[in-house]
């Protein structure tokens, strides 16, 4: 079950177009056509891997509703993704990826990417999502931020 962003967005959307009264179809076309806004930021988390995956997937149960989780690798890479509420009063649904990387036997590298689409006011509801939830990472796990 690997959707992309733009899929899930797009069914997302068309879920809030079809309870508001509208036609879900045409919302899905339209939401397929609009601009993706993406924040990424990277960061260094003093846990080893397994502590680090259970606190992450804490945080990002917390802020959304689970769309998928997925081992990548030899027990050392794992994704978690999540559709948050971002933009003015939480009406614009937000594909949270997040990967965590086993670095080393003391620490892990969390890389956490937040897509949203872009209607013509610009809420920066990605960027603003993943600032907040790097925020609480940070805070959930005692990670420093690596860039982004």
């Amino acid at each position: 079950m690997d959707q992309s962003e733009d899929q899930i967005l797009a069914e997302e959307l068309a879920a809030l177009g079809a309870v508001g009264g509208g036609s879900g179809r045409l919302v899905r076309v339209v939401a397929k056509l609009m601009r993706k806004e993406v924040h990424e930021i990277d960061l260094l988390v003093p846990l080893p891997f397994d502590d680090a995956v259970e606190r992450v997937s804490g945080v990002l149960g917390r802020a959304g509703r689970a769309v998928e989780t997925v081992p990548v690798g030899s027990g050392e890479d794992e994704m978690i993704r999540v559709v948050a509420s971002g933009g003015d009063s939480g009406m614009n649904p937000v594909v949270v990826t997040v990967r965590v990387l086993k670095a080393d036997e003391a620490s892990s590298e969390v890389w956490l990417r937040a897509a949203a689409k872009e209607g013509l006011i610009r809420q920066r509801a990605g960027e603003k999502t993943a600032v907040r939830l790097a925020a609480q990472l940070s805070k959930a796990t005692g990670a420093d931020r690596a860039g982004g």
